[in-house]
């Protein structure tokens, strides 16, 4: 069986598991003639949901001979042999999954396709309820204290009430891997699975008949009386959202509310601002990129001479300089006229590009040869704070001889400026009255978890400090020592009364 019969049977097995029928997607798994480790594993918690643990067991040691530092597969065989009543098997397979571990505190398996942890704490608490069940309970008790060595804080409880049972000598219940949780296919590859056609439609390109479009081999028919005067607009091009537009020059985005774009890219404009950014789609993704960078994009049945149009020119070999971002600006639907675009350009040509590392990264442009004022004000109003509660620096750590104040040269700091982009790092200070600045908490209504790096994953319940907004629907912050951006509608501001009383 070659890869891609394997694939498409491995996502369509994966398919029916989604939809609950479980029984199609054993057939399916098991029709399969070459599994690999994964699937073996797939093959064993299906068997594990019907019960069938000597079926379990055998799928499970097929998974651990593909691929023997599979830590979850031992996990699972140490699960079976656990409900099979075989204690000593069970805590063998348990030992040689916290082995597999490596003194880490947990696996994430998200990049092989199965969204689950193992966390080595869960672990080394089935080895002590393998060993209380033989008897052991002071190994069981040794077990439970390492474990502490590994929880996090949202395994502490289990790890607590499990220690209490053993110093009473009372069994309590093991950590079980959740049901219907399966390996799944790379999703590029699965996306390649679909056929495409490189051929496409024949197109009349000449013919002796106005408004032919027949493109096979019978002979060519009378124009059809009363036709209709145009040509309808395609239905797909009537439900495209905004105006066409082609890339001219490749972009690279400095903030996450921008968009990457690369020459001959074809986006929709949905909004341009004054600053000169507008807000287009690309890819079924919305981002930000200058307008300067497209050029707008006349879309049509047939080729018809642009009148009134002079010949485009020539594209220039260096991309136009990046527009500054005027933070608060809305972007203004396209065709619209109002006073805002009609404002005189200002030339750009000796803007310098300052990248700054706060408790998130963002990006300002001043005037090459800025004096430290205008520089702090800059920033203090992108981060919406007094220019005294920041402190710039050269370094990530604020010295003496790194801290910028009005009487550091900044000649030589832009000199060492390359390609118009310079790094500083910010700190904020704390008030005179000794109390920091106020910050936006939020709590999570619902946990939220991503595949994308980017992304923030936190619990419902969850505290998170709010960082930016990137636009209306998402934002950025930070929980549990982890940044990143996640959707709006997932949280609700805590009230002020609440984040004083904390």
């Amino acid at each position: 069986m070659s890869f891609v019969d394997t694939l498409r049977q491995w996502d369509q097995a994966v398919t029916c598991v989604d939809v609950q029928d479980l029984t199609e997607a054993l057939r399916i798994f098991l029709s399969i003639q070459e599994p690999n480790s994964k699937i073996y594993f797939n093959i064993g918690c299906l068997h594990l949901l019907n019960r069938d643990l000597d079926a379990a067991e055998k799928a499970f040691d097929c998974s651990i001979g593909k691929d023997e530092h599979l830590a979850v597969a031992f996990f699972q065989r140490g699960m079976t042999f656990y409900r099979m009543k075989r204690y000593e098997e069970s805590l063998a397979d348990f030992q040689q999954a916290f082995k597999a571990l490596r003194g880490n505190q947990l696996i994430d398996y998200k990049a092989l396709g199965l969204r689950y942890k193992l966390y080595a704490c869960e672990v080394l608490l089935n080895m002590a309820l393998s060993e209380a069940q033989l008897g052991n309970w002071e190994k069981a008790h040794i077990n439970l204290v390492k474990a502490l060595n590994y929880k996090t804080d949202a395994k502490l409880n289990i790890i607590d009430r499990a220690l209490d049972s053993a110093l009473k000598q009372k069994l309590f219940k093991p950590v079980e891997f959740p049901s219907k949780v399966l390996f799944k296919p790379n999703k590029h590859y699965v996306a390649e699975l679909e056929k495409k056609d490189y051929l496409g439609k024949a197109k009349v390109v000449a013919s002796v008949v106005p408004q032919d479009a027949f493109s096979g081999f019978a002979p060519l028919k009378p124009q059809v009386e009363d036709g209709p005067a145009c040509p309808k607009e395609p239905e797909v091009l009537r439900a495209l959202e905004g105006e066409p537009h082609t890339v001219l020059f490749k972009f690279v985005p400095e903030t996450s509310d921008e968009l990457a774009v690369v020459p001959g890219n074809i986006v929709f404009v949905l909004q341009k601002g004054a600053d000169n950014w507008a807000s287009v789609i690309f890819n079924e993704r919305r981002g930000l990129v200058p307008y300067n960078y497209l050029e707008r994009l006349e879309i049509s049945l047939a080729s018809k001479p642009n009148e009134g149009q002079g010949k485009s020119q020539p594209l220039s070999r260096e991309p136009p300089t990046r527009p500054e971002r005027i933070q608060g600006k809305h972007h203004s639907p396209i065709g619209n006229s109002s006073g805002d675009t009609e404002q005189d350009e200002q030339s750009t040509d000796n803007l310098c590009i300052v990248k700054v590392r706060f408790t998130f990264n963002f990006a300002v442009s001043v005037p090459l040869g800025s004096p430290s004022a205008i520089l702090i004000e800059k920033i203090s109003k992108k981060l919406n704070l007094p220019s005294t509660a920041i402190t710039l620096s050269l370094t990530s750590e604020a010295t003496e001889q790194s801290v910028i104040t009005p009487s550091t040269e900044m000649e030589s700091m832009w000199r060492g400026a390359s390609g118009l982009r310079i790094t500083l790092w910010c700190h904020a200070n704390e008030h005179t009255d000794g109390t920091r600045q106020s910050e936006i908490h939020l709590v999570a209504l619902h946990s939220y978890e991503s595949s994308n790096p980017e992304d923030l994953n936190f619990h419902q319940g969850d505290t998170i400090t709010l960082l930016s907004k990137v636009n209306q629907d998402w934002l950025e912050g930070q929980c549990s020592g982890a940044t990143g951006i996640f959707p709006a509608s997932f949280v609700e501001e805590v009230p002020v009364n609440d984040q004083s009383s904390e």
